[in-house]
């Protein structure tokens, strides 16, 4: 009798579990991530995708590309999502592939991102240098000369990212054609020539943003400073924005939201998955954090992953409830 009774609740378990499973909103959908080249990107990624295997779906590796054929994807439905939407700074973008009509976001994944211009303390304290138009003056824009052509070398953004728009713009805006080179090209190998160059005590000038490495090898503040702009001024559907901060300080570019964006179509007929992303929620400072390791050389792939188990565990709880929230949306 006991051996029917212990079989019969094994049995239960197994049904109840296999019912679990098949309950799951995911079963059987494959979604395809999308985010750029920029490796950093991928954490923020792969936490979303996670998120999305715990609904039962089958989550493929994320497919690296420029963001504007990754927003054309998207609103075509050829990929499922991103994770890396920054908002003002891909508005053009995303209007430009079908804005609101073809794509699904709700919610912030994350804050406080911000992106400007820095130069060396050392130069900025010796020639009291405060506002990128100062460099306007050959003599302080030469301090910056990097190749011998008596202007200054300003390391900038790889085309595509949206913030060379942005670049280029100011640059017309703000007086500096005549004295300032936008160097656009592979960021990170250009980035790698600006910090040797500050380890050999010369000046530099760069673009950067956050989350990433860079602001965590020259800290600003101590190694670096942000350069401020005379006045407000973006290109698009940016024009408007007025990046003055409520401290007065002006640095060119308004601290940016980052979203998670899905194919609208999709995302209706997946409400579990929609309101996932509209929960989810990553602290910059994790990011800033995780990038750090990865320039430190734990980059590889099974390092990535270990870094998103990581930050799962020690934040289980908040994750668990996303998950069930996101289940309770599909009933």
């Amino acid at each position: 009798m006991r051996h029917s009774v212990l079989f019969a609740t094994a049995f239960a378990t197994l049904v109840s579990t296999s019912t679990f499973a098949a309950d799951l909103p995911g079963k059987g959908i494959t979604v395809q991530p999308f985010q750029s080249t920029i490796s950093e990107e991928t954490f923020q990624t792969l936490l979303v995708s996670r998120g999305l295997e715990k609904l039962g779906y089958t989550v493929n590796k994320p497919s690296e590309v420029d963001y504007n054929v990754g927003y054309t994807s998207l609103a075509a439905g050829d990929v499922t999502f991103t994770a890396v939407n920054w908002q003002p700074l891909h508005d053009d973008m995303y209007a430009a592939a079908g804005g609101d009509s073809k794509f699904y976001r709700s919610g912030v994944f994350v804050t406080g991102a911000a992106q400007g211009y820095l130069i060396d303390k050392k130069t900025a304290e010796q020639y009291h240098i405060k506002s990128i138009d100062q460099l306007k003056d050959p003599k302080i824009a030469k301090l910056f000369d990097t190749n011998g052509d008596g202007k200054a070398d300003l390391t900038g953004c790889t085309p595509g990212w949206g913030c060379e728009a942005v670049i280029n713009h100011q640059i017309d805006a703000y007086g500096l054609s005549n004295t300032v080179v936008h160097n656009q090209g592979n960021y990170a190998a250009m980035m790698a020539d600006t910090i040797t160059r500050f380890k050999e005590g010369k000046p530099v000038l760069y673009y950067t943003w956050t989350p990433y490495w860079v602001s965590d090898v020259l800290k600003p503040g101590k190694d670096v400073v942000w350069l401020q702009v005379p006045f407000s001024s973006l290109p698009g559907k940016q024009k408007d924005i007025d990046t003055k901060l409520p401290n007065g300080m002006n640095y060119g570019f308004p601290v940016n939201t980052m979203h998670i964006v899905a194919n609208k179509a999709w995302a209706e007929k997946n409400p579990a998955a929609a309101k996932l992303f509209s929960l989810m929620k990553l602290p910059i400072a994790d990011i800033n954090a995780q990038n750090a390791m990865m320039h430190d050389g734990k980059a590889s792939e099974a390092d990535i992953q270990g870094h998103v188990d990581g930050w799962i565990k020690a934040h289980q709880q908040q994750f668990d409830g996303w998950v069930k929230e996101a289940l309770a949306a599909q009933k």
